[in-house]
């Protein structure tokens, strides 16, 4: 029983403890909360005094703004304003200055007015004096008509026809005498003014030419290279030139090779050869072999560069490649140390320069020029003159027929098809005759036509004898009562043949035999 009461007792300990510690919790609870209500309530009302702070802040800041906006839009207005005005003021003075200019022009349109009407009155008053003077005139004229009609015994209509005859008369003779004048100042001014445009495309073209030759000399850093250059046995300059073509001369020229060939190309090639292999130190026979074959490649890409760049410089489209080709190895082409490349150039700025002068074509001129001597690059190794052949690959390349017959007539062996054809006939004369272009020895040069019109004249009946453009043709005067016209055929392809055998000359010459035949009467 005790125990039951003891347990009861502990029992009730714990309870009353349980709820003390609940109470006192609950309590503290309690008073956290409160507190947090006053620190909450502390907080808002800074909050609130903040917020009222702020806004007060804020209402002034708007103010001010405000009134700066107000401000600035009323100092735009008033700048707007007076601009406006200004505007304003300017466009009224313009108006009254308008209205001043008008009010004077309709012075002096009334003014002009008034004179033109006094002229119109003058004006009639003439024309009715004029028409006084031709009723009087008719009156005169009849009465003249009469009388000539009773003196002659002609009627007027009869009378008129003779005066018309005898005007018309006159007229043709005065007519025939200005004619005559104008063709003979025609005549003059013609003459000068092709002087005149062959002198400024001389002028603005020319150029200076490179006398050329026909060895070429390589520079050695030493003697020593000589030996290496000659090899054992000689191996080395055996394969040089044979692989070139050209021979190669060491004689006691120190420091130096001379390589000789009449072929200009095979020349540079060989001299561009033996520079490189100088400057590389090995030099064997198979070392010679594969400079040569690099140094033919490029070559022929050099000798396309300098053909396209003459196309270039002149604006020509579509040259075919071949042509190109040619043009390039033109620079390695001599015409009495004339080189034909600069020359073709040259007749290419004259003849494209005269077409633009007369008004003829400029390109086919220009093109037929810078083409004309397109044979040349290949006359050493096809049969033919330079000029069939370039006659032939211009066709074959699809050059324009223009431009074909151009180079067909430059050296006159047809008649010339059109002004293009002449004008490049007269730029490669004038770029080939003109001082400083060519290069010949004077008593070899007059040698060889003296030898050509000797050669002509040594065949019977010929009469005269004339070596004409520069030796390119020899013109022959047969007695027409010795020669026929099948005898002249004949000799003229006789004279051409001992030309062949006899001569030595450049390029081509034309045989020209003329049988003439003339009969005089004297009327006593």
């Amino acid at each position: 029983m005790q125990t039951v009461m003891a347990v009861i007792a502990l029992a009730l300990g714990l309870l009353l403890g349980v709820g003390i510690t609940f109470a006192i919790f609950q309590w503290r609870i309690k008073d956290k909360r409160v507190a947090e209500l006053r620190q909450a309530e502390v907080e808002v009302r800074e909050i609130l005094a903040h917020a009222r702070e702020e806004s007060q802040r804020i209402k002034k800041e708007g103010e001010v703004a405000v009134k700066e906006s107000y401000l600035t839009l009323k100092a735009e207005l008033d700048k707007n304003n007076n601009e406006h005005q200004n505007r304003l003021n300017s466009l009224e003075k313009r108006l009254i200055q308008r209205e001043d200019n008008l009010d004077k022009k309709s012075m002096n349109l009334e003014n002009r007015e008034r004179d033109l009407h006094k002229s119109e009155q003058q004006i009639k008053a003439k024309e009715r004096e004029i028409d006084e003077l031709k009723e009087k005139q008719k009156e005169i004229i009849l009465q003249e008509e009469s009388e000539l009609e009773r003196i002659s015994g002609l009627s007027a209509e009869q009378a008129r026809k003779v005066i018309l005859e005898k005007i018309e008369q006159d007229s043709q003779a005065d007519m025939a005498k200005l004619l005559r004048k104008m063709e003979e100042d025609y005549k003059k001014r013609k003459d000068l003014l092709a002087r005149e445009i062959m002198a400024t495309a001389i002028q603005s073209s020319a150029a200076e030419y490179v006398i050329e030759s026909t060895v070429s000399v390589v520079d050695l850093p030493s003697d020593e290279m000589k030996g290496r250059i000659i090899g054992r046995e000689g191996r080395n300059i055996r394969a040089l030139e044979m692989l070139t073509g050209t021979n190669l001369i060491i004689d006691d020229t120190p420091e130096a090779v001379i390589i000789s060939s009449a072929d200009p190309i095979k020349r540079e090639i060989a001299r561009r050869s033996l520079k490189t292999l100088v400057e590389d130190g090995r030099i064997n026979p198979a070392r010679i072999e594969e400079v040569i074959e690099e140094t033919r490649k490029k070559f022929e890409e050099a000798l396309v560069e300098d053909g396209e760049a003459a196309a270039l410089e002149f604006g020509l489209k579509n040259v075919h490649g071949e042509l190109i080709k040619l043009l390039g190895r033109l620079r390695y082409r001599t015409s009495y140390g004339q080189n034909v490349l600069e020359h073709s150039r040259e007749v290419a700025a004259y003849a494209g320069k005269m077409a633009a002068e007369i008004g003829a074509n400029v390109e086919t001129a220009t093109r037929a020029g810078l083409l004309h001597d397109i044979g040349k690059a290949i006359d050493r190794e096809v049969e033919g003159t330079h000029t069939e052949i370039g006659v032939k690959v211009a066709q074959k390349c699809g050059e324009s027929e223009a431009v074909v017959l151009a180079i067909a007539a430059h050296h006159k062996d047809i008649d010339f098809p059109s002004v293009e054809a002449m004008l490049v006939q007269a730029a490669d004369s004038l770029s080939a005759a003109r001082p400083g272009a060519r290069r010949e020895i004077l008593e070899i040069y007059l040698k060889r036509l003296e030898s050509l019109e000797k050669l002509a004249q040594s065949f019977q009946g010929v009469s005269k004898a004339y070596a004409l453009q520069a030796g390119r043709e020899v013109r022959i005067i047969v007695d027409s009562d010795r020669i026929n016209d099948n005898e002249a055929i004949l000799m003229a392809r006789n004279i051409a043949v001992k030309v062949e055998n006899e001569l030595e000359y450049p390029g081509q010459i034309k045989v020209t035999v003329v049988r003439e035949k003339r009969i005089v009467e004297f009327a006593r």
